[in-house]
């Protein structure tokens, strides 16, 4: 960025700490068409995540919202859910879970620019600094991507390098927005918005959880239902305590009880790994969830997917679909990893049904031609030393 540029885009960037002022704010912006929306949280230490700074722009006013200093955010819920003022984003989803759980609403409607950038082609999950840099040709600095956002005070350079994460996004939303038109796309990403506001999406399934621990696919479903209580434990404790969860017990921890199904505080103490202070403290807890998930009749133990084992035609069926996805790809100028990957194709081929490529508007430009393949309504060819869809 050049100096110029660097004085520009540091003007104008008001900090509000007050009710007064933040109330002040929302009447300024609440006619904008559109408004940009960033936040600046650590999670590093807690189960939840702790809001730091909530950045907004308007085409026309800008401002740092410190919700620390702030007790109350109700000010914002008009704004994050006027129905006819849309809410930009980049990568939406960890800010809008924590504005869900902060502000009380969840914004909408949004635009998420990193998510509208795939139909661009611009690549899949492009970076704020790199999108910013391919729509406005500005290098924004990384000088305090790793700051301490709960710290206070803020520095003006703090304040000024998150002012940025909203001041472009507001620049960039009328041309992403224009280019989208101009391909006949601007509508096809709305489902996509949408399921990023479900509420749900952000609800946390406790009896749920045994299927994010790594390693749950080698266990017996009697294994499995220890696991399960076991997560759903070490869930409720991490959020009680606000601490993250592999703190209260690590992965790897949790494979082992459950292998093992101790019933006493000695058999859980002749586990490897465990050491004296979790047993001392968590043993009667673990032993507890062990006790629990042995008590539970079998038809309440959790079934794990059995997915068909690939056979190598299959495999091959898979190099043929995915050709086919990068010929359309291209054909549309989008990147493929947007459209498709190499799990949903082995997905579909193994018959599953409810995948993304199956709906929507990456149905319409890859998907309908992966199932043309496998039903042989179009085949792969090979004419003057170009493959294309016959």
């Amino acid at each position: 960025m050049s100096q110029d540029q660097d004085s520009a885009a540091l003007s104008g960037n008001q900090y509000i700490d007050t009710q007064k002022d933040l109330q002040e704010f929302c009447q300024k912006i609440a006619d904008a068409e559109y408004i940009a929306v960033d936040t600046e949280f650590v999670r590093d230490k807690t189960y939840y995540p702790k809001l730091c700074l909530i950045q907004i722009a308007s085409p026309t006013a800008i401002a740092c919202i410190d919700p620390i200093a702030l007790t109350n955010l109700s000010a914002l819920k008009p704004i994050l859910v006027n129905p006819a003022q849309v809410k930009i984003f980049h990568a939406a989803r960890q800010d809008l879970e924590i504005l869900y759980a902060d502000v009380g609403v969840m914004p909408d409607p949004i635009f998420d620019t990193q998510i509208a950038a795939t139909l661009l082609g611009l690549g899949e999950q492009i970076g704020y600094g790199n999108l910013v840099k391919a729509c406005l040709d500005i290098n924004l600095t990384k000088q305090h991507a790793r700051a301490d956002w709960e710290k206070r005070p803020l520095s003006k350079a703090q304040l000024d390098y998150a002012a940025d994460d909203v001041r472009y996004l507001v620049q960039m939303y009328p041309a992403i927005i224009g280019d989208l038109e101009k391909h006949g796309r601007r509508d096809w990403l709305n489902k996509d918005f949408e399921a990023l506001t479900n509420p749900a999406l952000y609800q946390v399934e406790l009896s749920e959880q045994w299927q994010r621990v790594s390693g749950n696919q080698k266990l017996r479903r009697k294994q499995l239902a220890v696991l399960q209580e076991l997560c759903i434990w070490r869930e409720q404790t991490a959020m009680d305590k606000d601490k993250p969860r592999k703190w209260i017990l690590a992965d790897n921890n949790l494979i082992a009880i459950a292998t093992q199904m101790p019933n006493s505080k000695d058999k859980l103490a002749s586990i490897r790994g465990l050491n004296s202070a979790i047993i001392d403290k968590q043993g009667s807890a673990i032993i507890n969830a062990v006790t629990k998930a042995l008590n539970k009749p079998e038809d309440e133990w959790p079934t794990p997917k059995k997915r068909r084992q690939l056979t190598k035609n299959h495999e091959a069926t898979i190099d043929a679909l995915m050709a086919i996805a990068k010929l359309k790809a291209n054909e549309h100028s989008i990147s493929v990893g947007a459209l498709v990957n190499k799990n949903e194709l082995e997905k579909l081929v193994l018959g599953e049904t409810g995948l993304s490529i199956q709906t929507g508007w990456r149905y319409s430009l890859v998907g309908e031609s992966l199932v043309h393949f496998l039903e042989n309504k179009v085949s792969l060819t090979y004419i003057n030393s170009e493959l294309t869809i016959t």
